[in-house]
């Protein structure tokens, strides 16, 4: 497809990477004419200098035949005037991202509507949701939600003196009566898409999916359950932490801010009454010790920094704070903060990414069952997909084990009239089903494609 992204920053740029390595025809629009030049170099692009709601601009970037138009620009209300534009001019689909608290209130659906927006996406917003996930289940690395949440996927890294260690799967199963499966594992930069005679190692990252409740049990037959996460102390007032701290405080967890700058500090403690909001600089060790770093169940480091981040994240660290969470956009920096310890790491531009490559795959798509939901696996070493299946799927109505399926493909869930199923091979996929499709280094657009 032909896919414009306007604004090339850290949001726009990644967006770019990943439409390109899905094998899409993208043009960059930006108005600064180095970083045209640096994103025409690294990607193959085409590039635009200019503003993204200048029409000449936009003709010269062929808007008209443009399948997709993505704006990504520093202003909400830039980004909206460039969709409404685009729209007027003949792009098929539009994608704002809005970040502004006040516009992602009830207005916002309204506004979708009257500018034609086919979404509108809020990093922060989306980061926050994935932490507050998080800290229901601390156990957990990362977790995901299929099937309307009938399906959960976390992951977990294996400590040293976990049950789990030097075990093979058919022994954990027959171990643990509780409905899960193992469907990924990152060891190094191997990822895995184990059979029943894998061994899991000590430091391996692991995907486990099942129900909710399963997950919650699972856990707590290991041993490895953590309470969730109460007491939360937040450095950094980013619109992340303006997010999170507003989530948390509706459902009565304690959370304590602290924000260097002054202006923001005063408007955090006017806009979250029920949170606790302190001026100083949270790199100082001191202040987070005074400030009741040792007693507090969560630390999460969400500045605009991500040395910053990941340096105050390992000193809560050593200050033994149950879970600590870091803010880390650069994928080098984040390699970085998993081998110095950190195993629990937040990316906006990562969780976007995931959902303008969803939307796209879904537009492209032409098949029997399209992408549902697809979120990126231990680091992006595999995707987990969700498939809506219709009548036409060639996999409709033959046993799992009948399938002959391609080498790094596991079908991980099935939800059918709102009962999940973990699989096995008597069961086979019926029309109407919501499949959960496991894929390492493959870009899955239909699930017919996962057989040979």
């Amino acid at each position: 497809m032909k896919i414009i992204v306007v604004g090339c920053g850290k949001i726009g740029s990644s967006i770019i990477e990943n439409l390109v390595a899905e094998g899409h025809d993208v043009v960059a629009v930006d108005h600064d004419p180095a970083i045209i030049s640096s994103i025409t170099n690294v990607y193959d692009v085409m590039g635009v200098c200019g503003g993204g709601a200048d029409c000449d601009i936009l003709s010269e970037a062929g808007v008209d035949k443009a399948e997709l138009f993505i704006t990504a620009a520093g202003s909400d209300e830039l980004n909206m005037l460039s969709c409404y534009l685009a729209g007027k001019m003949g792009s098929a689909h539009t994608i704002a991202r809005i970040r502004t608290p006040a516009y992602n209130d009830k207005s916002l659906n309204f506004m979708k509507q009257q500018l034609g927006l086919a979404m509108a996406i809020n990093p922060e917003l989306l980061t926050a949701h994935e932490i507050f996930n998080i800290l229901k289940l601390p156990s957990a690395v990362k977790i995901e939600t299929f099937s309307r949440r009938n399906f959960e996927m976390i992951e977990i890294v294996l400590k040293s003196n976990s049950p789990l260690n030097g075990m093979k799967l058919t022994d954990i199963r027959n171990k643990y009566k509780t409905n899960f499966l193992v469907c990924a594992v990152q060891r190094g930069e191997e990822v895995f898409i184990p059979d029943g005679n894998f061994e899991l190692h000590h430091g391996d990252k692991i995907g486990i999916t099942a129900t909710h409740m399963e997950i919650q049990k699972t856990l707590r037959e290991m041993g490895i359950l953590q309470k969730q996460a109460r007491n939360i102390m937040i450095m950094g007032g980013s619109r992340t932490a303006y997010y999170l701290a507003k989530m948390l405080t509706n459902i009565g967890n304690s959370v304590k801010i602290i924000e260097k700058n002054p202006a923001v500090a005063e408007s955090l403690g006017s806009s979250l009454p029920k949170a606790v909001v302190i001026c100083g600089d949270g790199t100082n060790q001191e202040l987070l010790l005074e400030e009741g770093l040792r007693s507090v169940d969560a630390f999460l480091s969400l500045t605009g920094i991500d040395e910053e981040n990941i340096l105050m994240s390992i000193f809560a660290s050593s200050n033994n704070v149950p879970k600590v969470i870091a803010k880390v956009n650069s994928d080098e920096l984040a390699s970085l903060a998993e081998n110095l310890g950190l195993d629990c790491i937040v990316s906006p531009r990562k969780t976007i990414s995931d959902v303008i490559v969803t939307y796209a795959r879904a537009l492209r798509n032409s098949l029997g069952s399209n992408v549902e939901t697809l979120y990126k696996l231990v680091d992006g070493g595999a995707e987990a997909l969700e498939f809506n299946v219709c009548r036409t799927s060639k996999v409709v109505g033959v046993q799992l084990k009948d399938l002959k399926l391609k080498s790094g493909i596991l079908i991980a869930g099935i939800l059918r009239d709102r009962r999940p199923i973990l699989p096995n091979g008597d069961d086979m996929i019926l029309e109407g089903d919501r499949v959960v499709v496991i894929s390492s280094h493959r870009y899955l657009s239909d699930l017919s494609e996962i057989i040979e």
